[in-house]
């Protein structure tokens, strides 16, 4: 009625606002399906990956409850000027393969090379031995006794060597670093230096003179063993010891939701601290919803939606000055909304909580019904032959319908629809019925969040992370050293602490300073 009357009394200006109009309408006019707009060109993906992304966007007012489980549907993604010709689809997915080919044979560098370094060191000694009984056997004195100790000395030590070096240097990698580490890079550069060393010596005293002394060709070979083995516990000590006492405090933010977690480690570079640090991420951590991140996004668009701008005062510019009068007008709108944004704030979390506390108490009586009929069906296939009886797969997916509609409006009214898939309920309510578990064992792995690793492999196993440091990341662990976890959906920002030098003091108190001696006087009043 209001917009009517102010209509009515500016009439000579209402041309200029209808011809406004109009251009608004062609701007924001549908595109016809026959593809009249060629400029354009939509993606679409029919996946249900994509449902879910566009459901946790709509705002949970206007979505509609659908009874399918994991439907899928089709979702425009976005617009784009520029199109690909099939060669050049072509040509783009050969460049990704042949980059994840040579990323792949990369990883498998330093292994051959631990391969190539551990079989060098066991020919070596072998060599020693073998070497003079092949070219000047004849010559050699005979040591009797003396030798087989040694050799049984050897054989022993080299065993040792062996195992340690299968336990140390031949273990599954945890990960793919950025960068070489650097003392594993001592340590080999070290070991080849001291076998070349022992090659050179053999070579100019033992190989060109020809030595005959047997004994003493044994207790050089020996000899490298046993330097060997203490190449090996040097390694054991900057590798494994060295890192064990705590030096720094890492603290951990999550960027989206701010979930912080604190940590102490040792003298570390910050390459192996990051891999640290996802490991305790991947097990402390809750695992991250974005659609729980949305809320304000979708209350300020919706608030911005329901403005409506009149300009009915002066004639309109260009349609950029008009476009820009009325994001002004609305940025001024939002602006004296803003005092009353926490009432509404309050308001739509209270309802919020409401509706989810209905849904839980129902989602509660729904599964205690089934595990209710589950003993029910188990007390009478007791009384069944045992080719009868019911596995609990079988039994989980008799009992499921019975819960699923519940359990599916909770974890959307909660926006965890796309961390629980059908199968997986499904394998978790067969293990709890053949773990004979309660249905309050059973509803915690949905009524909390837990840890990212208790999800589906493709909730973490996609995640691809960068390392971002100003300083490098072979570089050791400082106090105040900063760097950054980034992959495409957030970030982990890391900040270190040096833990500071505690000082205990002493004192001492004499077992007889809190003694004290009570004297009561003999007399007493009468």
């Amino acid at each position: 009625m209001d917009t009517d009357s102010v209509h009515s009394g500016h009439s000579h200006h209402s041309r200029g606002s209808n011809r406004h109009s109009d251009r608004s309408r062609e701007r924001h006019k549908p595109r016809s399906r026959d593809g009249s707009n060629r400029s354009d060109k939509n993606v679409t993906i029919n996946t249900s990956s994509a449902h879910s992304a566009a459901a946790d966007l709509t705002p949970p007012t206007t979505e509609p409850q659908d009874d399918n489980w994991a439907e899928t549907t089709t979702a425009v993604t976005g617009t784009s000027d520029h199109s690909l010709s099939q060669e050049d689809l072509a040509g783009f997915g050969k460049d990704s393969e042949a980059v994840e080919l040579k990323r792949s044979w990369l990883s498998f560098v330093p292994l051959a090379l631990t391969l190539l370094l551990g079989i060098l060191v066991l020919v070596t000694p072998l060599s020693f031995l073998l070497l003079p009984q092949l070219m000047w056997a004849e010559h050699l004195q005979a040591c009797g006794a003396a030798c087989e100790g040694l050799y049984l000395s050897l054989a022993f030590k080299m065993l040792i060597l062996l195992l340690a070096g299968w336990a140390v240097f031949l273990r599954r990698p945890r990960a793919t670093l950025p960068r070489l580490a650097v003392f594993k890079a001592l340590l080999a550069l070290l070991t080849l230096l001291l076998l070349l060393s022992y090659w050179l010596f053999f070579g100019v005293r033992i190989l060109d003179s020809q030595d005959k002394n047997y004994q003493g060709i044994v207790q050089f070979a020996v000899s490298l063993v046993d330097a060997l083995l203490f190449t090996h516990y040097l390694a054991v000590v900057l590798l494994e010891v060295r890192q064990l006492q705590p030096c720094f405090s890492l603290c951990v933010i999550r960027s989206t939701d701010g979930e912080t977690r604190h940590y102490n480690l040792g003298q570390l570079s910050i390459q192996r601290a990051a891999l640290v640090l996802l490991e305790h991420y991947y097990k402390d951590f809750s695992v991250h919803n974005a659609a729980l991140l949305t809320a304000a996004k979708s209350r300020t668009a919706k608030h911005l939606a329901a403005l409506k701008v009149y300009n009915v005062d002066s004639e309109l510019g260009p349609s950029s000055d008009g476009a820009a009068s009325q994001s002004r007008a609305k940025l001024a709108a939002a602006a004296r909304h803003k005092d009353t944004s926490h009432s509404e704030l309050y308001y739509e979390e209270a309802d919020h909580e409401r509706r989810v506390r209905k849904r839980r108490a129902r989602l509660v009586v729904a599964v205690e019904e089934a595990f209710t009929h589950i003993r029910r069906l188990q007390e009478e296939e007791k009384k069944k032959s045992p080719g009868d009886v019911m596995d609990p797969r079988e039994a989980a997916q008799a009992i499921f319908p019975s819960m699923a509609r519940a359990l599916q409006k909770y974890l959307r009214t909660t926006r965890q629809q796309h961390c629980h898939s059908m199968d997986s309920i499904q394998t978790h309510l067969a293990f709890c019925i053949t773990n004979n578990m309660t249905p309050k064992a059973f509803l915690e792995s949905y009524l909390t969040s837990g840890p990212t690793l208790q999800y589906g492999r493709d909730s973490w196993q996609a995640l691809q992370w960068t390392l971002v440091s100003e300083a490098a990341v072979t570089s050791p662990l400082r106090d105040g050293t900063e760097f950054q976890l980034k992959n495409p959906d957030f970030s982990l920002v890391v900040s270190s602490k040096a833990i500071p030098h505690i000082k205990i003091s002493e004192e001492y108190v004499h077992p007889k300073s809190h003694k004290f001696v009570l004297l009561l006087q003999s007399e007493t009043s009468v």
